[in-house]
């Protein structure tokens, strides 16, 4: 698995996780959602993204947008 995917699968569950929370427990989880959802957005634009960063160190090949 190379790093873009493994960015893409982690706020894919990050979202669908805050989502449930939202729904099940506190509306304010709804803020993880947002949150996530900007850090992909500025990390289109930068190319900077701290879980790409962190996936890298622990020893995944880069991919095309995280290299």
């Amino acid at each position: 698995m190379t790093v873009d995917r493994a960015v893409l699968a982690f706020a894919g569950c990050v979202i669908l996780l805050s989502l449930l929370l939202g729904y099940a427990a506190s509306p304010y989880w709804y803020l993880l959602t947002a949150f996530i959802g900007l850090n992909l957005l500025q990390a289109s634009f930068t190319g900077f993204c701290p879980a790409a960063f962190i996936f890298k160190k622990m020893g995944m090949q880069p991919g095309v947008a995280f290299s």
